[in-house]
């Protein structure tokens, strides 16, 4: 069959389908004459409904199904003839004027663009490195501390300090009028942590239990609570009972409790270390992955399928209404959620998974059986019981998939930074923990 291939602008094709009327028909005729053994009518038995009848009542819309599913043959077999890569769904509108005993249609479509990747030595990608210090295992120790500590009430003359835990009643009024979420009783809150503003916690220190202070309280304009943001407010608060943190001793007691193999402080440092480090290399793999993905996106040469972009569109706004819905919002699946929002974003995300195939393709990098093994079991590494994790993700083709695509990545990763100029940086513990993502 030859395949005529208009080309209507950079990734936009046309083809013309014709398809014989009565190859058409003759799928009808077949497709109705297997629905009458069947088809139940009132008035006949089943099986026995005449022809006509069968044809009057269905015939439009299985004239319909044959018409879509030779048209959607048409189309699939004259893409592959002409060795189309096509992407998205193809608009197909049927011609007003025929060959005699055919009905013809024309089929407008995208494909998929050229990838060039230009020469890679020429990129530059920063990658960043840290390590796990005595001072980070420190700060992790405190936190598991702070987890499992105690609090015993302080004497009726003591004075609320940093950590402690008080309890208070308190009441804040905007312009004399109370607001929603602005009073609360037997409220908890560990002072010095940030738990609360800087004011309401400035206010509480110094006072007694049974002490109460009026206050001024100027809310941030990026406070959450979008009614009160940006207005100062008037409360007081009242204290009922004040707690001092007791912090549990780092010995071997605490790495017991923990669940340490080696319960002793060395064991327990150890643990720890071990965890951090394998925080730290996800977290740098990533930080360095977004880079290559950067450099690449800024080396590559493309157009790309509006149809592609559109339906990454589609799947992000279902996937925000999918969120609202799971937060409770009301009629979330019919939220107005306008294109623009996520496009810039829908538009990154077609590009690069074009630049990364073209990548993987030319440079064999798809993920190897073991590679998939090996990362599961990194994965499964922190849990309890590593066995278990390693049998859910192979349980499933789904999860599967999902770490294969990252191995690729890291493939990707890899590949690039072995090419590229790679400018090497160093970052401590803490700002690598501070980074998003």
């Amino acid at each position: 069959m030859t395949v005529n291939v208009e080309t209507l602008e950079k990734l936009e094709r046309k083809i013309t389908l014709t398809l014989p009327v009565g190859t058409i028909q003759s799928e009808v005729d077949s497709r109705l004459k297997k629905l009458a053994r069947t088809v139940k009518m009132d008035g006949f038995r089943p099986g026995k409904v005449p022809m006509n009848v069968v044809a009057q009542r269905y015939g439009y819309s299985v004239h319909y199904e044959v018409m879509n599913d030779k048209v959607g043959e048409a189309f699939s077999q004259a893409a592959n003839e002409a060795k189309l890569r096509v992407a998205g769904q193809p608009r197909i509108t049927e011609k007003e004027e025929s060959p005699e005993g055919q009905l013809a249609f024309d089929a407008v479509f995208e494909v998929f663009p050229d990838v060039k990747i230009n020469d890679l030595s020429g990129a530059e990608v920063e990658k960043i490195d840290a390590e796990v210090g005595e001072e980070a295992i420190d700060k992790t120790l405190d936190i598991l501390r702070k987890q499992r500590r105690t609090f015993a009430q302080r004497a009726q003359d003591a004075a609320v300090a940093d950590n402690d835990r008080v309890t208070v009643d308190f009441e804040g009024k905007i312009d004399g009028e109370p607001f929603q979420g602005g009073k609360a009783e037997d409220f908890q809150f560990i002072v010095g942590e940030g738990q609360m503003l800087k004011e309401f916690e400035d206010a509480v220190r110094g006072l007694k239990s049974g002490d109460s202070r009026t206050f001024p309280l100027s809310f941030p304009a990026d406070y959450h609570g979008k009614d009160v943001a940006g207005k100062q407010a008037d409360f007081m608060v009242t204290v009922k009972k004040i707690e001092a943190s007791h912090l549990p001793e780092v010995n071997e007691q605490l790495a017991k409790s923990l669940g340490i193999a080696d319960a002793t402080v060395e064991g327990l440092r150890a643990d720890i270390k071990r965890n951090l480090e394998r925080e730290v290399k996800f977290r740098l793999l990533a930080r360095n992955k977004n880079a290559v993905m950067d450099a690449l996106i800024a080396n590559a040469e493309l157009d790309l399928p509006k149809s592609s972009v559109q339906a990454e569109v589609d799947r992000m706004i279902e996937g925000a209404r999918a969120e609202l819905k799971q937060r409770g919002i009301k009629d979330a699946d019919k939220a107005p959620i306008p294109d623009d929002v996520f496009r810039p974003q829908a538009e990154r995300r077609v590009r690069l998974g074009l630049v990364v195939a073209e990548l993987v393709r030319a440079n064999n990098l798809q993920a190897k059986p073991e590679q998939i093994k090996a990362h599961i079991d990194e994965l499964a590494a922190s849990y309890e019981k590593p066995a278990d994790v390693v049998r859910w993700y192979f349980s499933d083709n789904r999860r599967l998939a999902e770490v294969e695509a990252v191995v690729i990545e890291n493939n990707v990763t890899d590949f690039v930074l072995g090419k590229a100029k790679v400018n090497a940086k160093a970052v401590s513990f803490d700002e690598l923990m501070a980074q998003q993502g």
